[in-house]
């Protein structure tokens, strides 16, 4: 995966979406392309993915009019129908009750204490699907000034703001997801970027939105509050909010840790997931590290690039099947910094990293 970036000035949302379509109209037709071959491979049709991308679109209106608008925008600047950017920005929404995909290991050290938080994450998807992905940073009409990343034609997958928040994202399987179109899970992580300055303030802004498919939003502060970190797993039954151990470690794959949630646990493969998180209780001893380097390689254990948490693709298999980690990232609260590689945990900690 190539990853761009960009620093923007544009604080109006139409006018920041149609700057960003037509900077990189090229890549994300390419993504929107690419996701619209997709979705009829693993059983949905474009009729479908039409239907649930504009549902998903109207409830992200109603819920927050501002980001829709960003998305009429993009969808201008690169000059592609609205119903496939809404499409894309609702490809979780799209895929939720077809597809039961594991993706990401998400570390997080938040024990109180003068420490910034120490963060690191895994993004595991599809390779085919992602040639390219950006990095962003912009400021919003309040002020605050938000760093993220995103795939192209996206609203937001993880990031941080200058309040000093910072939000790290798996996908969750519930047995309540459906195919109704409510607000795009990568929205919510949006907008808690661009408004919430505290945990508290995240986890109100995420109770407020009507989804149709299940997430973990991993938040965290750079301030010694209580909670100064959670995960709050999203379900269009019910949301549930999940504390760090004692030591401050807060760690998440795509299984619900809530134990009401978990009753209705989707995931297509339990082992995988639930291996990755007895992966990461094992090497965390090894985690606290204040050098990122550092910290990817202890991820990563003895096991090093065949570890669990680190996915390669299969070339013999089709592209649906088919998995890579794309992208290693820890997030810098105290700077407000995206620190990342393209490519597996032990890859950063022996090439290094970029600092956005």
């Amino acid at each position: 995966m190539k990853i761009h970036t960009l620093v923007t000035d544009v604080r109006n949302p139409l006018e920041r979406g149609r700057q960003i379509g037509e900077r990189f109209a090229e890549q994300i037709r390419t993504t929107t392309e690419l996701y619209l071959d997709f979705f009829p491979r693993v059983g949905v049709s474009l009729r479908e993915a039409q239907r649930i991308g504009e549902n998903s679109l109207a409830a992200l209106e109603a819920w927050s009019p501002d980001l829709a608008a960003e998305v009429i925008g993009l969808a201008s600047g690169a000059g592609l129908p609205l119903w496939q950017l809404a499409s894309l920005n609702a490809r979780t929404e799209v895929l939720a009750a077809r597809t039961r995909h594991s993706e990401c290991s998400t570390t997080v050290h938040a024990p109180r204490g003068p420490r910034a938080p120490q963060t690191l994450q895994t993004w595991d998807w599809h390779d085919s699907l992602c040639p390219h992905g950006l990095m962003l940073a912009l400021h919003t009409e309040r002020g605050m000034h938000v760093k993220l990343f995103c795939e192209f034609g996206m609203l937001a997958k993880l990031g941080v703001n200058s309040a000093g928040l910072g939000l790290h994202f798996n996908i969750l399987h519930h047995v309540s997801d459906n195919d109704s179109g409510g607000v795009p899970v990568h929205a919510i992580a949006r907008r808690l970027l661009e408004e919430a300055s505290s945990v508290e303030e995240a986890v109100e802004l995420a109770r407020s939105a009507r989804v149709s498919a299940s997430t973990v939003l991993t938040v965290f502060s750079r301030d010694d509050s209580s909670p100064r970190a959670l995960s709050i797993e999203l379900s269009p039954e019910r949301t549930a909010l999940v504390l760090p151990r004692e030591d401050g470690w807060l760690l998440h794959t795509n299984h619900f840790l809530d134990p009401h949630l978990s009753q209705g646990e989707q995931v297509l493969d339990r082992a995988d997931t639930q291996g990755r998180l007895g992966h990461l209780e094992q090497v965390i001893g090894q985690m606290d590290s204040c050098e990122l380097r550092a910290r990817a390689e202890a991820m990563c254990g003895g096991q090093g690039d065949s570890a669990p948490i680190c996915f390669h693709p299969d070339m013999t298999l089709p592209d649906t099947e088919r998995w890579q980690t794309l992208l290693s990232v820890g997030i810098d609260t105290e700077r407000c910094l995206l620190e990342y590689a393209a490519g597996t945990p032990l890859q950063l900690a022996k090439a290094g990293f970029e600092t956005f």
